[in-house]
């Protein structure tokens, strides 16, 4: 019962932190009118490839979830 109390105490203290952060930081200036010149905001970084990657990870950790839940259920799906 303490080791859940800890838990919540914990996970409510960084939730609201989080959120007293948020608060705190004003937004930066935002700059003055893009030009013709001037690079895409974000850098120009592509994102696809990071997508393919989490998709791709999360594909692996469902799969071994799917296999341990078949490996201890062998008995009784063998009956």
């Amino acid at each position: 019962m303490k080791k859940n109390i800890l838990k919540i105490a914990l996970t409510s203290f960084l939730f609201v932190l989080s959120f007293v952060v948020m608060a705190a930081t004003e937004p930066g200036d935002p700059g003055s009118d893009p030009v013709a010149g001037d690079p895409p905001l974000g850098g120009g970084a592509p994102i696809g490839g990071g997508t393919f990657i989490l998709i791709g990870l999360g594909a692996a950790y469902g799969a071994k979830k799917v296999y341990s839940l078949i490996d201890e259920n062998k008995e009784s799906l063998e009956d």
